[in-house]
This record gives C-alpha cells, sequence and structure tokens, in this order.
C-alpha cells in the first residue's frame, strides 16, 4: 500500500530548532562517566516510554482510519430465501388448494464510494495526522523527562552516598572523642574531673545521635536506589554499590540563549500540533453542511436455482448516484461547529500557556543557577572553616587546653557543613538538568 499523503497545516517543527528536536547531547557534560550509559538504559527499558510507543501507534490508526474513508468501499452481499404460498378454492372453489413454491438466490458485489468535492474527509486526515504528530512529541516529551529523571536519581543516589560517608565520619569523630575522654581520665590529665562523667554521658549520646542518622542516610540511599532501578525498568533491589561521587559543575550556561531554541521543545510543538488538529476538526464540521456526492454500483446475480448463481447469464449490474443536503438537523450541525470552535480556542490558550511555562521554567532556571553557585561558594568557605575550627580544638583537647563542649560543637559543625554542601551541590546539579530540560536539550541546536 502507498504512502498516505496528507495536508498538513505549517507547524513549526518545520524550524531548524524543531527539526533538531530533544537531544540528550548534555548528558555527558554532567561530569559523570557512567551517565551516558545509564540513560540509554532507561531509554531502552524504561515502562512509560513504552506505554508512550503504544499511544503513538493507535494515533496512528486513526490516521488510516481517517484516509480510509477517501478510498471505495465495496461490500459482498449474499442472499437466499425459499417460499411457499397456498391458494385456498383456487381455480375451482371445491375446496382444493394450489400451492406455489418459490426460490431466489442473490449474490452482488456493492461499491460505495464519496466524492471529497469540498475537502471534508482531507480536513479529517489532517486532523488525525496532527493528532499523531502531537502523540510522538509526547513520546519525545517522555524520553526526554526520562532522561533527566534519570540523571537527577543518580545524582541523588551519589548523595546518599556522600551522605552515609559523613554519617560514618561522624561516628568515628564521636568515638574519638570518647576514647579522648576516657584517656584523660585515665591518666588523670583533667584536673577536677567532677564533670567528667556528663561529658562522657555527652561524648556517648553523640555517637548514638551520629549512629541513628547513618541508619537514616542508609535508609535514604535504598530508596535512591530503588528509584534509579525502576527508571531503568530493572527490579527494584536497592543495589547503592558504586564508588562515583557527585561530580562539579565546571560551566555556565552561555549568555544570550535565543528564545528560538524553545521551538525543539515537544510539549510546545505537541500543543502546536493540537492547535492545528483542532483547526482542522472545526473545518471539517463546516465542510459536513455542503452536499454529499456518492457514487454507487452493484455487479452480480439473481437466479431461481442456487446451481446457476455464478452462471454470466443471470447477470444484473446498476450504477447509481447519490446526493444528500443536510437541511434540517435539530441545530446539531451548527452546535458540533461551535464545539470544534470552542475546542480551537482552548487549544489556543493551552498552546500560549505552554510556551509561557517553558519561558518561566527557563528564567528559574538561570536565576537560580546564580544563586546556587554563589550558595556553594560561601558554603564551601564555611566547609574549610569549620573543618580548621574542629582540627584546632581536637588538638588543643589533646593538649589538655580545650573543653569538651568546644569539640564536640566544631565536630557537628563540621560534619553538618560538608553534609549542607553535598546537599547544595546536588540541588545545583538537578538545576543544570531542570535548565537542559527546560530547553529541549544542549546550549548548542545540532540539526538532525
Amino acid at each position: 500500500m502507498g504512502e498516505l499523503r496528507v495536508d498538513i497545516p505549517g507547524t513549526w517543527a518545520a524550524t531548524r530548532e524543531g527539526r533538531a528536536g530533544v537531544d540528550t547531547d548534555w548528558v555527558p557534560h554532567m561530569g559523570s562517566p557512567r551517565l551516558a550509559a545509564l540513560v540509554r538504559e532507561a531509554l531502552a527499558h524504561n515502562p512509560d516510554l513504552k506505554i508512550a510507543a503504544a499511544r503513538v501507534e493507535q494515533a496512528r490508526t486513526f490516521v488510516k482510519a481517517a484516509g480510509a474513508q477517501r478510498q471505495p468501499k465495496l461490500d459482498m452481499e449474499g442472499t437466499g430465501t425459499k417460499s411457499e404460498r397456498n391458494f385456498v378454492g383456487f381455480p375451482f372453489g371445491d375446496g382444493g388448494v394450489l400451492s406455489l413454491n418459490t426460490e431466489m438466490y442473490s449474490l452482488n458485489f456493492l461499491a460505495n464510494w464519496e466524492v471529497d468535492l469540498w475537502g471534508r474527509i482531507r480536513a479529517s486526515v489532517s486532523a488525525a495526522a496532527a493528532a499523531t504528530q502531537a502523540a510522538e512529541l509526547d513520546a519525545r516529551a517522555a524520553r526526554s523527562l526520562v532522561a533527566a529523571q534519570t540523571v537527577r536519581a543518580w545524582f541523588a543516589l551519589l548523595e546518599a552516598n556522600e551522605q552515609a560517608d559523613l554519617a560514618q565520619q561522624a561516628i568515628a569523630a564521636a568515638e574519638d572523642t570518647e576514647k579522648s575522654l576516657e584517656e584523660r581520665f585515665r591518666t588523670g590529665q583533667a584536673g577536677d574531673q567532677s564533670g567528667l562523667g556528663a561529658q562522657l554521658r555527652l561524648a556517648r549520646s553523640d555517637i548514638q545521635s551520629a549512629k541513628s542518622a547513618l541508619e537514616a542516610r542508609k535508609e535514604a540511599q535504598g530508596q535512591s536506589a530503588r528509584a534509579l532501578e525502576l527508571l531503568l525498568g530493572r527490579y527494584p533491589q536497592g543495589d547503592r554499590r558504586t564508588a562515583d561521587r557527585l561530580p562539579a559543575l565546571t560551566s555556565p550556561p552561555p549568555p544570550g540563549l535565543p528564545s528560538e531554541i524553545l521551538q525543539r521543545r515537544p510539549d510546545i510543538l505537541a500543543a502546536e500540533r493540537r492547535f492545528a488538529a483542532q483547526g482542522m476538526r472545526e473545518k471539517e464540521a463546516l465542510r459536513a453542511l455542503f452536499p454529499s456526492f456518492k457514487l454507487t454500483g452493484t455487479l452480480g446475480s439473481n437466479t431461481d436455482n442456487i446451481s446457476r448463481l455464478l452462471s454470466s447469464d443471470f447477470g444484473v449490474w446498476s450504477l447509481g448516484t447519490n446526493v444528500s443536503q443536510p437541511i434540517l438537523t435539530g441545530g446539531v450541525a451548527l452546535a458540533e461547529i461551535r464545539n470544534r470552535r470552542g475546542q480551537q480556542g482552548e487549544a489556543l490558550a493551552t498552546l500560549q500557556k505552554t510556551v509561557l511555562h517553558a519561558f518561566g521554567e527557563v528564567e528559574n532556571a538561570l536565576e537560580a543557577e546564580a544563586f546556587l553557585r554563589r550558595r556553594e561558594e560561601f558554603l564551601s568557605e564555611a566547609v574549610r572553616l569549620a573543618t580548621e575550627a574542629d582540627a584546632e580544638a581536637r588538638a588543643n583537647f589533646r593538649q589538655g587546653l580545650g573543653d569538651i563542649l568546644t569539640v564536640l560543637t566544631t565536630q557537628q559543625r563540621a560534619i553538618q557543613a560538608r553534609s549542607s554542601l553535598a546537599a547544595l551541590r546536588r540541588l545545583r546539579l538537578d538545576n543544570r538538568v531542570s535548565l537542559h530540560l527546560a530547553i529541549g536539550g544542549d546550549f548548542q541546536v545540532r540539526e538532525k
């Protein structure tokens, strides 16, 4: 069967940016070597993408069904009847019964073709084609979202692993402080030891708190690992084994990103296609008010003996035309036109909303990029100072110059600062992913 030709309204997909489409070229730039392989696995096995692909196939069947209206229809019809009629008292009126048996068989091919003089069927096919394009773009949007979700899930797992390592370090630091206290007590370096018991209990309390925090971090590790595995289409067993650490962003977004780059976003293109489809559906409803022209024909045979049904001697045929014009429909036709016009207005408003929402996502991501970068700079300095303070407090305590409260405070501050920095680095990575998702791919448009 030849390729179905349809009339497609003009579309943003024809632009350079639209032809480029969504890409995952930005994934290797995130600084994590395993990411590209994970994204490929997700795109190949993610269940949501299989659902989206099935919806595309469903949409394509509607195009074929709409296009079939332009083709001639051919049906085969076969009938057979056998009857008996009784004529009481005929012809002599003496009570006799005359019976008449008849048989009739027919086999006919019925042809029917509607001439699409006004373009009603073409409009229907174009609407179905535009709706199919929207479904295909929805599938592309799903692929883009799954890629972004996979990257985010990977970074969440890496952060969870770093947080678990920090919890382990907190336990080790608290145990080291406890040993130092016990050593001072054993050697008599504490001087007045009346408060040493309270100090030991405070240090041991910190150990238990750190162990509780470690369990929470392990739970977060498992949840992050299972979220990633579900995206990859794997069984969610919670495998958290990896030596990778959160990467550092090295290059900022280039200044002056053109607004035309958003024309490759599949959700915008899908909204534009749905608007185009509704325009074609309104045209279809308008064309339904015009006269309908049909050509009909039959070819077959009629006979009173089934054995002669295929004989050409009993063949029959007919050709005809049919013209129909709706006159009184009770307002149904006009109501359908108004309904489809309203749906077109809704599609236009949805398109405008989608475009504005896209601009908002880009602006939010760009603004957050600057704020998060400065926050990371300040927090990195806070980590450096807290780490130096912790090291100095421990050294003083070992020399008998400091008190336990200072050691515990600096210890907690250093761990908390490093934990906050890890969370902020992951937040910055997530925001960069949001920016790539908002602009539909890498910062450079690569036409396909």
